[in-house]
């Protein structure tokens, strides 16, 4: 008897139990439904919708090493490793006033490890034709020679810069802009950082003929630079010849006061192409107002440059220099870059 009734108040004790912990039992919400990611085709290849928005985002970027060998490099040694990474980020969407586009370009490189730099290399915004932000000067674009054996630039080409394109077309593009010069360079005594700079440039395409002008005007040392290229497509090759004139040495050219140069680019296969190139500089000296005295440069030079796989290339170049009043030399590199 005394056993059933421990047995019944036992059951009672676990039934209450039982039935207070089903009255506070948690009930865990159902999660919300996963936005997967969405192809953007509207603005090309490589576009995915950022979820939650209407902004498409690309990222992409490229890994490059890098073997340079050429007499004293640097000062210390005839040759030297070099690695560089990069990514860059651009963002997006349409508006009422055409796309409205960001960019950001982090960049890497290192040469040893006590010599090594990161950095942003290009942050800007463009909306309809006006562009703002750190961004490269027309004087490195995709427009200028595309072998290795040119010198058709100065110092620093990427500025704080603010840029207006009246057009820009596959056929037609024109533009100004106005550059912050941050750079110290070798001209005329007392220039410095926060110069300002001027840019127009014109580019225009007819069949197999292209042709780009470039002009610049240095306003702290009140000297210009022009340049011109020219573009010949002749079946599987491409013929480019180019010009440059400086008033007197500026930011933007210095290393002559005129030059004359071409370049030849022969596409043997879809992997292989070959480009020859020379360049002759007339009046390289300054004196110490920053005006051209004499002295010339020829510059002729091979580049390869060879598809090895899918977004995996090698680039090898090979330069002669003979200056006058120096000793020549032969310089160049090796490179491996994959792209993503």
């Amino acid at each position: 008897m005394e056993v059933r009734i421990i047995l019944l108040t036992a059951a009672s004790i676990l039934s209450a139990a039982s039935g207070a912990q089903a009255a506070d039992a948690v009930v865990v919400a159902e999660p919300e439904p996963a936005e997967y990611v969405r192809v953007c085709d509207v603005f090309g290849d490589g576009y995915f919708y950022i979820p939650g928005t209407e902004t498409c985002l690309s990222i992409g970027g490229y890994v490059r090493f890098e073997g340079r060998f050429g007499r004293n490099r640097a000062g210390t040694s005839d040759w030297s490793f070099w690695t560089r990474g990069q990514m860059t980020f651009s963002a997006k969407n349409d508006t009422e006033y055409g796309t409205l586009s960001s960019v950001m370009t982090l960049r890497g490189n290192i040469e040893k490890i006590d010599a090594s730099s990161t950095f942003l290399q290009e942050v800007y915004i463009d909306i309809a034709g006006l562009r703002a932000g750190m961004q490269y000067s027309w004087w490195d674009n995709d427009r200028s020679m595309s072998g290795e054996t040119d010198v058709v630039s100065s110092n620093q080409t990427v500025h704080n810069s603010i840029r207006y394109m009246f057009a820009d077309t596959k056929t037609f593009s024109a533009g100004v802009a106005v550059d912050e010069l941050e750079e110290a360079y070798r001209t005329k005594p007392g220039e410095g950082a926060n110069n300002v700079g001027i840019e127009g440039q014109i580019f225009g395409k007819s069949g197999a003929v292209s042709g780009y002008l470039l002009g610049s005007y240095d306003t702290d040392t009140e000297e210009g630079a022009i340049r011109a290229i020219g573009y010949l497509d002749i079946g599987s090759t491409q013929l480019g010849v180019y010009g440059l004139w400086a008033s007197g040495a500026n930011y933007y050219f210095e290393e002559a006061e005129w030059s004359l140069g071409a370049q030849y680019v022969i596409k043997v296969n879809d992997k292989l192409s070959l480009t020859p190139g020379v360049q002759y500089l007339s009046n390289i000296d300054l004196d110490a107002n920053g005006e051209f005295t004499g002295g010339d440069t020829w510059r002729a030079g091979l580049t390869l440059d060879y598809k090895i796989v899918t977004n995996l290339a090698t680039k090898i170049s090979v330069q002669y220099i003979d200056p006058d009043n120096a000793q020549e030399q032969v310089q160049g590199f090796v490179r491996l870059q994959r792209n993503f």
